[in-house]
């Protein structure tokens, strides 16, 4: 009987400080587009936004672009924003042609370590964040994801 008290409180205690997490309030976020309009994360407050941390060198985040682009078009009108966060060294120099190529219509920032740092200490990219239409961090994902794994991510919080 005890010990059985004792495992409901530890999982009470898990599930609590586990939605406690899901409920973190993203970084704040501030930057210019190459064309010079200001993207701040805080006033788009009501919609669900995806953060996605990419790179022009990186394969796994030029591969997800397409479906990002996808998802962007199909669920924009729903309230779904998203903000690439670009951490090439060599700034709009090296972004602006591929944004251009790509055809990519989200909004596109530069970010440096800063920005990283900010947001977790990004390790690796692509690095994607959702954030809820209060502003809490509800999910982030290491590595490529395929519009099926974000349809599913969005599917709750849309």
């Amino acid at each position: 009987m005890i010990r059985s008290a004792t495992l409901l409180l530890v999982a009470a205690l898990v599930l609590s400080s586990v939605f406690a997490a899901e409920k973190k309030k993203a970084p704040p976020l501030i930057a210019k587009t190459a064309d010079g309009k200001t993207i701040d994360l805080a006033k788009m407050h009501g919609k669900v936004v995806i953060v996605n941390f990419w790179a022009t060198w990186c394969g796994p985040c030029r591969a997800e672009i397409p479906d990002f682009l996808s998802v962007y078009a199909e669920k924009k009108a729903q309230g779904l924003e998203i903000i690439g966060v670009s951490l090439d060294e060599g700034g709009w120099a090296e972004v602006t042609p591929y944004v251009q190529r790509s055809k990519i219509t989200y909004p596109i920032v530069i970010g440096d370590r800063s920005t990283a740092r900010t947001w977790g200490g990004i390790q690796a990219i692509p690095t994607t964040f959702i954030i809820d239409k209060e502003g809490n961090v509800v999910d982030s994902h290491v590595g490529m994801m395929s519009k099926a794994q974000l349809l599913s991510k969005l599917k709750s919080i849309l």
